[in-house]
């Protein structure tokens, strides 16, 4: 599993990322609290998802494995930030109609809790779920460490159940403290030093 091909991915491969990344996190807790509609919850995500995943494709990194059972979404944080997306007000409520209230207030959490220092986010680690304990996104995770490690620039993101908290965990992220949705789900930030 360890030299299973990674490529980087393009604008057109926008809407198929956003609807994996969708399918793999429509049952967290925390996409349960956002769209507490089961019959809604996985178009909305998707289409809230396209906003960021093209975001990235313009200021970012989307890695995929070559059969796309898992992508990865990076943004580069080093010196100025990127801008924020194009209209995102708009585009958000356009995508998320009722529940864009929800969606505000976890970016405002994301926001309070990012750290300043030059690092790179991951935004998603997404892996479809037949897929899923097969070792793909410790892959995708390796692939873009290595570049880090290289270039001395460390690694942060939000890992959304224990179960990712502790993959990461296994490729030498730090935990502190989690923050929390109005209905208690934790969110737990971490961060990795390059290696070197």
């Amino acid at each position: 599993m360890t030299d299973l091909p990674v490529e980087r991915l393009g604008p057109a491969e926008t809407r198929a990322v956003a609807e994996r990344i969708a399918g793999a996190f429509r049952v967290l807790d925390v996409t349960r609290w956002l769209v507490p509609d089961e019959a809604k919850r996985e178009a909305v995500l998707a289409d809230n998802f396209e906003i960021l995943v093209d975001h990235a494709m313009r200021h970012g990194m989307v890695h995929g494995t070559a059969d796309r059972a898992a992508i990865a979404v990076w943004f580069p944080q080093i010196g100025e930030p990127a801008p924020p997306p194009a209209d995102y007000d708009a585009r958000l409520a356009a995508a998320c109609g009722e529940w864009t209230p929800r969606f505000q207030h976890l970016d405002e959490l994301f926001e309070t809790h990012h750290p300043h220092a030059d690092h790179h986010h991951l935004a998603f680690l997404a892996v479809a779920p037949e897929r899923q304990g097969q070792g793909l996104g410790s892959v995708l995770l390796r692939h873009h460490h290595a570049l880090l490690d290289a270039g001395g620039v460390p690694a942060y993101l939000e890992a959304s159940s224990e179960r990712s908290r502790d993959l990461y965990a296994r490729h030498g992220y730090r935990v502190a403290e989690p923050f929390r949705l109005p209905d208690d789900t934790p969110f737990y930030p971490m961060w990795r030093d390059a290696l070197g």
